[in-house]
């Protein structure tokens, strides 16, 4: 009998052991999956973290090449544009030290030609000097050339030198009474201004 007691407290020690391992077993599993859901939310949200970091970065990165791309166009456009320019005023003012060059040309042939005389040599001589002067004019004309300063103009500061004031009952203050020198001007740049007398 003493026997049989020892023997039903023996399994039931081990059954209580069993018990308290399943318990203990459990309550692990129970903890590991409590750990596993507690950290889930933590991952995930690194993870977004990291995605939101790296999409920030990328942003930033397209405007930074964006900007690099406007500038570099604008930057482009604007050497264009100077190009342009520089090529259009070369070509537009291609001969203007040749037609500096060759206005003291012109201005001793005016005078040559102003020169009166009956003889027949001077005469011819004249005849031939105009035919030149007017060949040089005519290709000075073709280049844009054009003279400027005539008598009975308002005076302007950028197109008349004034050397010389005058009274004139004929003509209103400031105006342009005698050209002392032809002026000349490449289309719109002035070569020379016209030196003149200017009623006061």
């Amino acid at each position: 009998m003493v026997y049989f007691d020892r023997e039903v407290k023996f399994v039931e020690k081990q059954n209580s052991h069993q018990e308290e391992e399943e318990l203990l077993t459990e309550e692990n599993d129970n903890l590991e999956q409590d750990a596993e859901e507690n950290e889930e939310p933590e991952v995930i949200e690194v993870s977004e973290t990291n995605e939101n970091d790296e999409l920030e970065n990328l942003q930033k990165q397209v405007e930074e090449l964006e900007n690099k791309y406007m500038r570099t166009q604008a930057e482009y456009d604007n050497f264009r544009r100077r190009t342009r320019e520089e090529r259009s005023a070369d070509a537009k003012y291609r001969s203007q030290k040749l037609a500096e060059e060759l206005l003291p040309a012109i201005d001793n042939f005016e005078r040559a030609l102003a020169v009166q005389s009956d003889n027949e040599q001077v005469t011819s001589l004249l005849t031939g000097m105009e035919m030149v002067y007017r060949q040089l004019k005519d290709a000075l004309a073709n280049e844009g050339v054009e003279e400027i300063g005539n008598v009975g103009e308002a005076f302007n500061p950028h197109l008349h030198q004034a050397v010389m004031q005058v009274e004139s009952d004929e003509h209103e203050s400031d105006v342009v009474v005698e050209v002392l020198q032809k002026g000349y001007q490449l289309n719109d740049r002035v070569l020379r201004p016209a030196m003149v007398k200017v009623s006061s």
